[in-house]
């Protein structure tokens, strides 16, 4: 089986990125973002559509991280059960952020319409395949929970989730239909593209040194180049270790790794995930299962490379489709989720005009633009609140704040010791 070592389908299959320049002057803005991500160019997008002079510096490509290597499936809500995340946030901001997420997938397709981004865009729902008696308990669960909110919602049988998957290996599936799938990369660089065209400054290959205060703006130090900026959003999620690995010790780097296949035979497609949702399970070491628009099956399981073998996914998937006996992959790739230990995206601002949001825990893509979104309207002063309970420096223990700030971090950032930072 010959595969593409390192790469991913999404790099193979997106249109290409926009050419950017490397940061080699000196700029003022009013807000300045670290991270070229879904949350960062939402953030970009929507400060520009406002008028709002921005400048995004990412350390390497668009969409490198995470953004770039997911599933690329465009749900409603968060890992969380519904009642779950009441009991964490409290019923009444529980529900202001439930409501918010819930229509996160009519926002990403709204603005692949607006801006006419080529990403694969295909909106046949999402399918959560149990496994198990304790799967059908916990698909039973969020079923009922996500309804009694006036989700639309269904639980499969297990009869009619087979048939929909293709697979007799699961007793139930729950599906939403207002969700969907997507080409990863392709709506981040075409979010940088939407971003460019209302007026956003963006910079790659640009790794940020250093953040320090500077009088009342903050200095975002590059190799070749400054940001100087009174408000400074740090959206690097897994794939920037300042403000997320060591922020009051809630984020755990997780690596997850997938595969895609040649594209399948007719007869192949024709029995498995013939309707082409998005799928993923009810496993502790979770799988997920998707269709490109190309034919090829894109599976993927937590675990990195050293431990996600395309041999463990060949017979996993004979296990689940016999009709796939003799799967080739084309490609392999892996990448970081910010995996918070409560299972909530965290807004934090760290200090007077530096923020940050990370923590997504594998759901990404209809969160981080929705936030990217309402960072830019509560910047611009046209919500009161973000529907993400926002957390404050006098909220967290100066000790750990100090510990945000160290040196060497992933891909060359190399930050400010808290003592530069912290007056």
């Amino acid at each position: 089986m010959l595969m593409q070592p390192c790469d991913s389908l999404w790099r193979a299959s997106a249109p290409a990125a926009p050419e950017l320049p490397m940061l080699d002057q000196e700029l003022t803005v009013d807000v300045a973002i670290v991270g070229g991500g879904f949350t960062g160019l939402s953030a970009a997008l929507h400060l520009a559509k406002l008028g709002i002079n921005v400048a995004l510096v990412e350390a390497e490509e668009i969409g490198f991280g995470g953004s770039g290597r997911n599933v690329g499936l465009a749900n409603a809500g968060l890992w969380l059960e519904p009642d779950e995340l009441d009991r964490q946030l409290g019923a009444e901001a529980g529900r202001v952020l439930y409501d918010a997420l819930a229509v996160a997938p009519d926002y990403v397709y709204g603005l692949i319409e607006e801006y006419s981004i080529e990403c694969e865009a295909t909106r046949h729902g999402t399918l959560h395949c149990g496994v198990g008696k304790s799967g059908l308990t916990q698909l039973q669960r969020r079923c009922e929970q996500m309804q009694r909110r006036g989700a639309p919602v269904e639980l499969l049988s297990a009869a009619e989730a087979q048939e929909r998957i293709g697979s007799e290996k699961f007793n139930a599936a729950l599906f939403d239909p207002r969700a969907g799938t997507i080409q990863p990369l392709a709506y981040a660089r075409g979010l940088a593209r939407a971003a460019l065209k209302e007026g956003a400054q963006l910079f790659d290959h640009s790794p940020v040194e250093n953040i320090v205060p500077e009088g009342d703006l903050w200095r975002v130090k590059t190799a070749q180049g400054h940001l100087k900026a009174e408000r400074v959003i740090l959206a690097t999620n897994a794939y920037g270790e300042y403000g997320v690995k060591d922020q009051a010790r809630k984020f755990v780097p997780i690596f997850y790794s997938q595969l895609a296949t040649k594209p399948l035979t007719d007869q192949q497609l024709n029995d498995v995930l013939p309707n082409k949702e998005g799928c993923w399970d009810t496993c502790t070491v979770m799988s997920s299962f998707r269709m490109d628009q190309h034919g090829r099956l894109v599976f993927g399981g937590m675990g990195g490379e050293s431990h996600y073998h395309a041999s463990w996914a060949s017979q996993r998937v004979k296990e689940l489709w016999p009709i796939l006996e003799k799967v080739e992959w084309d490609f392999s790739w892996t990448g970081k989720i910010a995996y918070s230990e409560d299972h909530l995206p965290h807004c934090q601002q760290l200090q007077r005009g530096l923020f940050s949001i990370a923590g997504y825990s594998g759901r990404g893509i209809g969160p981080g633009t929705v936030v990217g979104k309402e960072l830019a309207e509560w910047f611009a002063g046209q919500r009161d609140s973000l529907s993400v309970p926002m957390t404050t420096l006098r909220d967290i223990p100066l000790r750990e704040v100090k510990r945000m700030f160290y040196e060497v971090g992933a891909h060359g950032y190399h930050y400010g010791q808290s003592a530069h930072v912290l007056k």
